[in-house]
């Protein structure tokens, strides 16, 4: 089935309004004032309050508001298919749209594409550069660069794509903990410099804007930029966690595709991100969503827009997420600001309790810190890392992702606790707008706990047990 044609430029206004089509939602009412406390819990109210929920990073979070009015489009899909795919589908994309490149400074809507999440936008983006190599148009051999930070199913999609394809891949190994944006800026450099060895072209280079695990706000603008001295053919940014954590402007970051999810920091439901490319770029007639439809060749907006049968009530929610958004003070801004503040509290509240440090300078984290866990807990792999992470979940119910510090730039000695311990254990702490106190102490004094009893990261092993 073909989706009707895209609309025209006075139907995606009236679509941007909720009008035009009789399915979309009602015209925007008069502003609310300042969110309170009490609306706030409310909105979060379907939370599991049992356990202390500092992940955000992994996830995101909806608030009830947004989720009603994904329920209202859901309805009206299964009230008259027909009608919702003729008629409401694709001009309630096209509002989507035309918020996504109000927000993120994109020149048209026509820049912006909606796909499922930011691993789409990679496997768009990889794609193409894989048939480039297997075309000709790249010669066998020639590199793309990614940092070794790369979020796990991006790195196994360069070498499953690009390398598969003909790619040299080459990695940043970025230093961890972190003490400054020159630090990545030289270890970039320096991998650039290696990727270019023996005349290679560097065909892409694939930048994080903040990484996963650790996170580190990237100086991603910079990155770019000596990419562009260097002579690197494309700038992909993977910018999964940014927009609602950092500010985001994607003319002005200069990158030759920038993607991100909705559904992580902007309050969207599952699952909806962006992909923006510059319309004025020959290339961006030449990507094509992973999924082929009957829209294919159509341009990658509408291709994305129809990939078959499916709900797609998360990606026509967009305007109510930035309406609540829009409740804070200071809207996205604020709500950017005093997530940072608070979660660099949190982090040094909890790094003084276990005698550690913050993975890297309160300039390079969001909404995100890596915090030090004490050294005798002996997190010794990732293994470890995920076994202490359920055991927190199961016995103290508090939800937060672990990382194991595997790497290090050579020259960098490991940091130490204030006991003199190796860290190798972070936890990576998020602080979102229904986050409290009372969760970051929960964690607190759970690892406090595992300390005062000796625990150690071994004792989960089965192995171990198995043999006691």
């Amino acid at each position: 089935m073909a989706s009707d044609p895209p609309p025209d430029d006075a139907a995606a206004a009236a679509a941007a309004n909720g009008h035009g089509n009789g399915n979309g939602p009602s015209p925007p009412k008069r502003p609310r004032a300042v969110i309170s406390a009490a609306e706030i819990r409310a909105e979060f109210a379907h939370h599991d309050a049992a356990v202390a929920r500092v992940n955000n990073g992994s996830f995101g979070c909806c608030p009830a508001s947004v989720l009603g009015s994904q329920a209202h489009w859901q309805r009206l899909f299964l009230a008259q298919p027909d009608a919702f795919y003729f008629h409401g589908l694709q001009q309630g994309l096209v509002r989507s749209r035309a918020a996504v490149a109000a927000a993120v400074g994109a020149g048209d809507v026509s820049e912006v594409s909606l796909v499922d999440n930011a691993t789409t936008a990679a496997a768009i983006v990889l794609q193409h550069a894989a048939w480039s190599f297997a075309e000709g148009r790249f010669a066998r051999g020639d590199a793309v660069l990614m940092l070794h930070y790369a979020y796990g199913a991006v790195k196994k999609s360069i070498h499953a794509y690009v390398a598969r394809a003909g790619a040299t891949v080459v990695e940043v190994p970025l230093p961890f903990p972190v003490a400054s944006a020159d630090a990545i800026i030289a270890e970039f450099r320096a991998a650039l410099a290696v990727a270019k060895e023996g005349g290679r072209r560097v065909r892409l280079a694939v930048i994080d804007h903040i990484t996963s695990m650790p996170s580190v706000v990237i100086p991603v603008k910079e990155l770019v930029a000596i990419c562009r001295e260097e002579g690197v053919d494309k700038v992909f940014v993977d910018a999964a966690h940014s927009i609602g954590q950092v500010p985001v402007d994607v003319r002005d970051i200069g990158a030759d595709f920038y993607t991100s999810n909705l559904h992580k920091w902007l309050f969207c439901p599952p699952a909806v991100a962006f992909l923006h490319t510059r319309k004025d770029d020959p290339i961006a007639s030449q990507l094509h969503h992973p999924v082929v439809s009957h829209e294919y060749g159509n341009g990658l907006p509408m291709e994305s827009g129809w990939i078959g049968t499916r709900d797609y009530s998360a990606q026509l929610v967009v305007s109510e997420a930035i309406a609540f958004v829009n409740r804070f003070e200071g809207g996205i801004e604020g709500i950017r600001s005093r997530n940072h503040e608070k979660v660099i509290e949190m982090g040094r509240m909890l790094a003084e309790a276990w005698g550690t440090f913050l993975g890297s300078p309160p300039e390079l984290c969001g909404s995100m810190v890596m915090v030090g866990l004490p050294g005798c807990l002996g997190v010794e792999n990732d293994d470890d890392a995920m076994r202490v992470r359920t055991m927190l979940r199961k016995d103290f119910q508090v939800e937060v992702p672990i990382y194991y510090n595997s790497r290090r730039v050579e020259g960098q000695e490991m940091a130490k606790d204030k006991i003199g311990d190796p860290v190798t254990g972070y936890v990576r702490i998020s602080h979102q707008v229904y986050n409290v106190r009372e969760d970051y102490e929960r964690l607190r004094d759970a690892v406090n706990k595992l300390v005062s009893e000796g625990f150690t990261s071994s004792k989960l092993r089965p192995s171990e047990k198995q043999e006691a």
